[in-house]
């Protein structure tokens, strides 16, 4: 199996000399040697970082609950669906489950994910796929700490703002270069001090619109690392939302070793389709909601 620097190595040669960073990104985490696709996960044994649901069995029971509510405001059909987006090893599947929600003779629990080996580890009582279900959907699609996994577009500041591709030097590592952008998008500042960074996240925009759109009758809820404004985040020093993690602490810059690390960056709530609530959590930890 090729190594996702392989990948990434062929990627930039197949390209004619470098790649955007979201394709860096797609490769180093999700690619056939990317982090996730060989074992990299959520989890206090063997994980590399920890979420809300590897804290303990509070957050899931929480979700359980509000499960039930929003299965009775629906007329507690017979069919309640729950699909959980970036599901990896089921831990918060398990809690749900194990906090014996009133909905339960009616819920189909659909565990998405892409990894295989994670995949595995999902407990019994949930359908366990790859992919996301088609729609309609009458229920919840959820997500935690997902979006501010999917590639994202990198854009420096210049002078003016530039895109950031990703090349090989001579050495053999990686390194970023700016090349000017056929539009600058519009969420960005007219001027920044020189070195700004900021993410443009098209796939989570995407991911969004997308999972929207399956949802017949029922609600989108996302739990994330979030900023309100790409404007904002873009005069905020760059390691301070753009973060790589591995075996339970932080990792090495996001061109370093890839494959071997998590990359993760703050989720643009502006980007994003309009119309959720957003509910603010400490150190910028929040959930976004939107109901159909």
């Amino acid at each position: 199996m090729p190594s996702a620097a392989d990948e990434i190595t062929a990627a930039i040669a197949a390209a004619g000399g470098a790649i955007p960073f979201s394709d860096y990104m797609r490769l180093a985490l999700y690619g056939e040697g990317g982090f996730y696709t060989t074992g990299g996960r959520a989890g206090r044994r063997g994980g590399d970082f920890i979420t809300s649901p590897e804290v303990g069995p509070l957050f899931g029971t929480v979700i359980a609950r509000a499960l039930d509510a929003w299965w009775k405001e629906l007329g507690s059909p017979n069919q309640f669906d729950v699909v959980e987006c970036g599901a990896g090893p089921g831990t918060l599947a398990r809690s749900i489950l194990a906090a014996q929600p009133e909905c339960a003779a009616a819920m189909q629990y659909v565990a998405v994910e892409l990894s295989a080996s994670q995949r595995a580890l999902h407990p019994q009582g949930v359908e366990s796929r790859e992919t996301m279900p088609d729609g309609p959907i009458t229920g919840v699609i959820l997500a935690n700490e997902l979006l501010d996994n999917l590639p994202f577009r990198l854009f420096v500041f210049d002078g003016s703002w530039m895109e950031a591709f990703v090349s090989q030097a001579a050495g053999g590592q990686f390194v970023e270069v700016l090349r000017a952008p056929d539009v600058v998008p519009s969420c960005l500042p007219q001027t920044a001090p020189l070195g700004s960074r900021a993410p443009i996240q098209d796939a989570a925009a995407s991911w969004v619109r997308d999972s929207l759109a399956k949802i017949g009758n029922g609600r989108l809820l996302l739990f994330d690392y979030c900023s309100t404004s790409t404007a904002e985040i873009a005069l905020t020093p760059w390691r301070e939302w753009l973060r790589t993690y591995r075996d339970q602490g932080r990792g090495a810059h996001y061109l370093t070793e890839p494959g071997t690390q998590d990359i993760t960056a703050q989720v643009m709530i502006d980007q994003l389709p309009t119309g959720f609530r957003l509910q603010p959590k400490p150190n910028f930890w929040c959930s976004v909601d939107l109901m159909i």
